[in-house]
């Protein structure tokens, strides 16, 4: 069902930009998801004029930018960007991943308005929908088909982070990115352990939800743990497992365990971080990307950050990470040598958060695993696109065998 546009004028004023309108034209409410309701989404043409869409229960409207009225996502580009996305929402993608094309404030609704206004109609159209689990509801964003593929985010991130690994993988599986509970725009319990048992057992029942009986995962950071937890807990619900820059057990000392354990994760229900040291930290986990992706991952943090749920459950899964056991009966590295489904790992050379090292402890216990190394920090995905998704393509399609 596409909604019909409306375009407000005014006298001193221009009408929009055909490429704009013919974007909001083809208006489709089936793919696009608005948990807050009304939005305003700010169409930004480089040097020329800006626009605000305005979608409210079904229905797209735009009109002339009212500076006043400060809009929930916005998204810049030079008048010929415009017109090849209009053209093409591949070129859109493409042009957001090159940096002509610029999101901020809520990638969930900038990219789900492209998504929405592409003129795609079959099942494999880039879309975001919501659905609902026995924890409750979980946000996605999807594409394409044939086998299953599932993303997970690493701590602190949104869906938003996997965009490339969508568009990449879209041509040859149904590629399906999830906001993990407690992240983005999916729900945040507050008694949640957000433990890698709980995010295992969500995403089981995410793929129950969807219909999935296996899945690949793909997973990066924490989602890679995450990953690992449902490989090793559900191994016939899964069929190949992409790991980037897992996020794996310390096995050296943690001298500031007896602390960390005292600390309780509902403080951050008051706690509030400067944007700055968000920023900073953000910086240091993707040292080597493009800074507007930087600048997204931070507007992608703030948004769950600066909710009192999405602070307490970014406490919880920091604190859940460095406190996990290494060794014993039920210590991470004992169990990961019992791992069954076939596994890739790759790994950033200059990553700050998981070092290099942690690839020689993996080879020893899971001598089996695939490995790849790459000249970039904590986010593959993101900084080395290409090397990346075309490992990742050839090991879920088989073309890497043990």
């Amino acid at each position: 069902m596409q909604a019909t546009q409306t375009v407000e004028q005014r006298d001193d004023l221009e009408s929009p930009p055909s490429a704009i309108e013919t974007l909001i034209g083809r208006f489709d409410e089936t793919a696009f998801d608005a948990p807050q309701g009304r939005v305003r989404i700010r169409l930004v043409v480089s040097g020329e004029s800006e626009w605000d869409v305005v979608i409210d229960r079904g229905r797209a409207e735009v009109a002339a930018a009212r500076s006043q009225a400060a809009p929930d996502a916005s998204l810049t580009a030079d008048r010929a960007t415009w017109e090849r996305i209009a053209a093409n929402l591949r070129s859109g993608m493409e042009a957001y991943r090159a940096g002509r094309l610029v999101v901020r404030r809520n990638l969930h609704l900038g990219v789900g308005l492209l998504a929405a206004t592409s003129g795609a109609s079959g099942p494999e159209r880039l879309r975001f929908e919501r659905v609902e689990t026995p924890l409750g509801s979980l946000s996605l964003l999807t594409a394409g088909a044939g086998e299953p593929v599932l993303m997970l985010h690493g701590l602190g991130a949104t869906k938003g982070s996997f965009l490339p690994t969508v568009a990449a993988l879209a041509g040859s599986f149904r590629v399906v990115a999830v906001d993990l509970p407690g992240f983005g725009d999916s729900v945040k319990p507050l008694r949640a352990a957000y433990h890698p048992p709980f995010f295992a057992r969500s995403m089981v029942d995410l793929m129950s939800a969807l219909g999935f009986e296996r899945a690949h995962l793909i997973g990066n950071s924490m989602g890679g743990r995450i990953a690992l937890e449902i490989g090793l807990r559900h191994p016939e619900r899964v069929g190949r497992l992409a790991l980037l820059a897992p996020s794996l057990a310390w096995r050296r000392q943690r001298p500031w365990a007896p602390l960390v354990r005292l600390l309780r994760p509902e403080l951050g229900l008051l706690q509030i971080t400067p944007r700055a040291v968000v920023e900073a930290v953000v910086r240091r986990i993707i040292p080597g990307a493009d800074s507007s992706w930087v600048q997204a991952g931070v507007d992608e943090f703030l948004r769950s950050y600066l909710t009192p749920r999405g602070r307490m459950a970014f406490y919880a899964s920091a604190r859940q990470i460095y406190l996990e056991e290494p060794h014993g009966a039920k210590g991470f590295w004992t169990r990961l040598a019992a791992l069954k489904p076939e596994a890739l790992f790759i790994w950033g050379k200059r990553d700050g958060l998981v070092p290099i090292g942690f690839a020689a402890h993996v080879r020893a216990t899971l001598p089996s695993a695939h490995h790849l190394e790459l000249e970039c920090g904590h986010v593959p995905q993101l900084e080395r696109p290409r090397e990346t998704h075309a490992a990742i393509a050839a090991f879920l399609k088989g073309e890497i065998e043990r």
